[in-house]
């Protein structure tokens, strides 16, 4: 299974992303939109394990404690630069209890051989990815400018400020990623509640 650890969005603020995201997809007609429904928090990405270490990673996580979590969902940017924009994200404001979090699963996941992440913890929604190559936010060797982003973001550079809604997580989850055609599937296979 190919699994990771994420929070998951509320209905309401979820409703929110779908009806900015039907206003701008067609400013980035070529990138690869998230849909609503698969928007979420990562927390950890695992990536491929066995029935029996899937198994080891719920016990584990369910004996977290830790804190209900609040979360502002405002402001955006592009990974890695501007100029070479691979990735159209949302900012996400939390106090210490996120990264607290975040830390908690990291230390869980690490007692059982999973490594560590080599970056620090830093949350954000990802809505979009243009053009082809990697995802991830650090600058890569191949990032030359991306005009595919372009006009997304001459279109938001005469918006005021995006904000989408606050919302309290209660609860994360173990979900399994599908590759699917058209993108990746989320399922939740575990929950865990927060105090």
């Amino acid at each position: 299974m190919r699994i990771f650890i994420a929070l998951d969005i509320d209905d309401s603020i979820r409703q929110r992303f779908e009806r900015f995201l039907e206003g701008v997809r067609e400013f980035a007609p070529n990138a690869r939109w998230v849909r609503p429904e698969s928007l979420h928090v990562t927390l950890k990405f695992i990536g491929e394990k066995p029935p029996e270490a899937v198994e080891r990673i719920k016990q584990a996580l369910s004996g977290l404690s830790a804190l209900a979590v609040d979360i502002t969902f405002r402001g955006y940017g592009f990974f890695p630069t501007v100029k070479a924009a691979r990735v159209f994200w949302i900012g996400i404001e939390a106090g210490p209890q996120l990264t607290s979090l975040a830390k908690t699963v990291e230390e869980a996941t690490f007692a059982l051989g999973i490594p560590k992440e080599e970056h620090p913890y830093s949350p954000h929604l990802t809505l979009a990815r243009g053009g082809g190559g990697s995802g991830s936010p650090r600058r890569q060797r191949s990032d030359v400018a991306n005009r595919g982003l372009q006009r997304l973001q001459e279109k938001l550079a005469v918006t005021s400020g995006l904000e989408f809604g606050t919302m309290t997580a209660r609860e994360f989850f173990l979900y399994e990623s599908r590759l699917m055609q058209g993108g990746s599937r989320y399922t939740k296979v575990a929950r865990f509640a927060l105090q």
